[in-house]
């Protein structure tokens, strides 16, 4: 009997929704954690994961029988409530709609990590915007700017 053999390698990039910084260095080490275990739960591992004030990323191995779709929806939906019942946020905590998925080889792992783990010094110098239109750039990905985030240039 034949087996299933893959190597799914995914980078999740998603933003908060609503105007500020919502995602406080107070508790992003134990929301980090929160996400890493729903992403153990559908038997997949987490790479690297870092929450910026505003937007993350996570560099997934998938499983394959979750989908890229559902995972970042557990994601998104499993975090959302457990920040939203720490009340560690005045008012109701949301993700955006959308996200950009950007898949790997197995010889792109550790530089991925090291960007992911790299968030805070690479923010110094480029906004979320300007990076994510990089990505979907880099990806070659065509996109209609009406449809992507809501972008918040003047915090």
């Amino acid at each position: 009997m034949a087996n299933t053999y893959t190597q799914l390698y995914v980078q999740f990039v998603f933003t908060v929704k609503g105007k500020g910084n919502l995602i406080n260095e107070k508790f992003r080490d134990e929301l980090e954690k929160v996400m890493c275990g729903i992403i153990t739960n559908h038997q997949s591992k987490t790479y690297a994961i870092y929450c910026n004030p505003d937007h993350t990323h996570i560099f997934v191995g998938m499983h394959p029988a979750i989908s890229v779709s559902k995972l970042i929806e557990q994601i998104k939906s499993g975090s959302s409530n457990w920040l939203n019942g720490k009340k560690y946020i005045s008012g109701k905590f949301c993700w955006q709609d959308g996200y950009g998925a950007f898949t790997y080889s197995k010889s792109h792992i550790d530089k991925v990590v090291k960007y992911i783990l790299n968030q805070p010094e690479h923010h110094k110098k480029k906004s979320f915007k300007e990076e994510y239109l990089l990505f979907l750039n880099k990806f070659d990905i065509e996109y209609n700017p009406k449809y992507l985030f809501e972008w918040y240039d003047d915090l």
